[in-house]
This record gives C-alpha cells, sequence and structure tokens, in this order.
C-alpha cells in the first residue's frame, strides 16, 4: 500500500479534529478526500505528511511511518498545501531551482525544466512569482511538490479559486499524473472528483461516513429511487399517481415523466403499463448525484 492510516486522532484541547480514522490507498490511485470545512480534510493531511504530529494512532507512506521515520516518507511525499506558500519575489525557475537544491534533488537544473514542460509553466519560467495568476501559481506549487519525484501526491484544495479554463488545465493534470503517482486531493468541487478520482473517502466531525467508488456510494446511497420514463401513448397523470410507491411525478410532456419513489419502482412501472396496455418508449433510472450524497452525508441536525 502507498498509505496505510491506523486509527489516527488529532486533539486540539478537547476538541476531536480528526477522530480514530483507519483507510488505505493503493498505489496509483486517486482519492478524492471530501468534508465541510472543519471536518478535519487539512488536518489529516498535515499529519500524513509530518507537519502536524498526530495525538494518538499511526501512518505510514509508503512503508515509512511517518512519525518515526519522517524523513524517509517525506521523500516520498509531495504536499501542495491549501494556501500554496511561494516566495512572490522569485522567479518561477529561479524559486523551482532554490526549492531543488535545499532538498538536495539530483541533477536540479534538469528536473526543474522537466517540470516546467510537465506543468505548462515554460512561457511563464521567467516571471516573478507574484505576476502570475493563481492558475500559474497552483502550477508552481504543483512543480514543486512534484520536484522530488515523489510516489504519492497530497493536495489541499488545489483547484480552490480557478477559472472554468484554469480548473480543466489542473485537472487534466491531475489525471496525467494520476497514471504514475499515488494522490489524494480534497475539493469542494464535486465534477473534479467524478472527472479524476477512482475512490472518495467523506469525512464529517472528524468521522469516515463513506469510503467507496463514487458508482458503488451512489448505488447504495437511499432508499429512493428517480426514474425518467417515456410512453408512446399520453398518459394522464392521475393514473400514474396510482403506481406503487410513487410519492412524487413531474413531467415534459404527457407521454414523458419523472416518478420519484421507494425501491421497486421500476418494476411497478412496467406492471402498470403492461396492466393498462401503453407502451414504454424509454425508461432510465437517475444516479443520485455525489453532491446531494456528500449533503446527506454530512448534515447536521
Amino acid at each position: 500500500m502507498s498509505i496505510i492510516v491506523s486509527g489516527l486522532t488529532k486533539l486540539y484541547g478537547e476538541q476531536r479534529a480528526v477522530d480514530n480514522i483507519s483507510f488505505e490507498v493503493k498505489p496509483g490511485e486517486v482519492l478524492g478526500f471530501l468534508g465541510p470545512n472543519g471536518a478535519g480534510k487539512s488536518t489529516t493531511m498535515k499529519m500524513l505528511t509530518g507537519y502536524v504530529p498526530q495525538t494518538t494512532g499511526k501512518a505510514s507512506i509508503c512503508g515509512y511511518d511517518v512519525t518515526l521515520q519522517s524523513l524517509e516518507a517525506k521523500k516520498n511525499t509531495g504536499y501542495l498545501p491549501e494556501n500554496n506558500p511561494l516566495y512572490p519575489d522569485m522567479y518561477v525557475k529561479e524559486f523551482l531551482l532554490f526549492t531543488g537544491r535545499l532538498n538536495k534533488v539530483k541533477n536540479c537544473l534538469l528536473r526543474a525544466e522537466e517540470m516546467i514542460e510537465l506543468t505548462g509553466l515554460k512561457t511563464e519560467q521567467r516571471k516573478k512569482i507574484g505576476a502570475l495568476s493563481k492558475g500559474y501559481r497552483q502550477r508552481v506549487g504543483i512543480s514543486q511538490a512534484l520536484l522530488h519525484n515523489p510516489r504519492v501526491l497530497i493536495m489541499d484544495e488545489p483547484t480552490s479559486g480557478l477559472d472554468p479554463n484554469q480548473l480543466a488545465d489542473i485537472r487534466n493534470l491531475i489525471k496525467e499524473l494520476g497514471k504514475e503517482k499515488t494522490i489524494i486531493f480534497s475539493t469542494h468541487i464535486m465534477q473534479e472528483v467524478q472527472a479524476i478520482c477512482n475512490r472518495v473517502i467523506i469525512i464529517s466531525k472528524g468521522k469516515i461516513v463513506a469510503d467507496d467508488s463514487i458508482e458503488r456510494l451512489q448505488q447504495k446511497s437511499s432508499d429512493e429511487v428517480t426514474i425518467t420514463v417515456e410512453f408512446k401513448q399520453r398518459v394522464d397523470k392521475n393514473r400514474l399517481q396510482q403506481i406503487s410507491g410513487v410519492k412524487k411525478l413531474t413531467s415534459t410532456s404527457e407521454k414523458k415523466w419523472r416518478l420519484t419513489g421507494r425501491t421497486g419502482l421500476q418494476e411497478s412501472i412496467f406492471q402498470f403499463a403492461v396492466a393498462n396496455q401503453l407502451t414504454v418508449v424509454a425508461l432510465a433510472e437517475e444516479a443520485q448525484s455525489l453532491e446531494d450524497i456528500f449533503k446527506d452525508l454530512t448534515k447536521t441536525n
């Protein structure tokens, strides 16, 4: 495993920022780490990268304990924190060479040039970091995190505040990096998660409330289903309300309807069609959106 977390807990006084969480991430997996503000996402990432010590529990990166073998663990970890700390008065290439030499990166100049090419910074490399747009500053942060060629990449809100074009660029970059590296990244943009991630962990109040693929989360997230059905004939709304299990009913025409109800609704629709000599032209079950799943799992009473 690239990452193993076991019983990880972080206390700030009496507050449990992270509460006894455990999970593993396989090599080459892209994991979306989700949760509302204050859920414990950033604290978990800081513990994994060795910036904050855990209160109890263990974590390892590529087999190295983040506390007992911190230097080896950090050699295998690239980290882009939420605030992306950079030196605004340094030039892009100058900054990468500076951080590379601090970290004793071999062939530092060649490696910096490779990262500039990989992250699309070639036209910006001779500019001061403070003069760059936020999207390009994010690229500099990612370049710095990748400079020592880590096997694990941890990014906290890497797409925060970017415009749609910048979002698309960073999304494509993360997807490419995910072909070779294990990646954990946090975000509040559900479209990013669906476009990039193999798997999702949702954390709420310091505890993991979901850990699965998006497809399986959508399948088991609700006892209700929503089905869009189109009949060949016109169907009166009052007749459709007789279908067993229907709770909500809307339409775009007298032939096409959207029904929400309990599990088994699809079978009830077919039974209704047969009993009323109706022809079903199209029928599809709508998957619950990741945003709805997130709200259901993290809502507070």
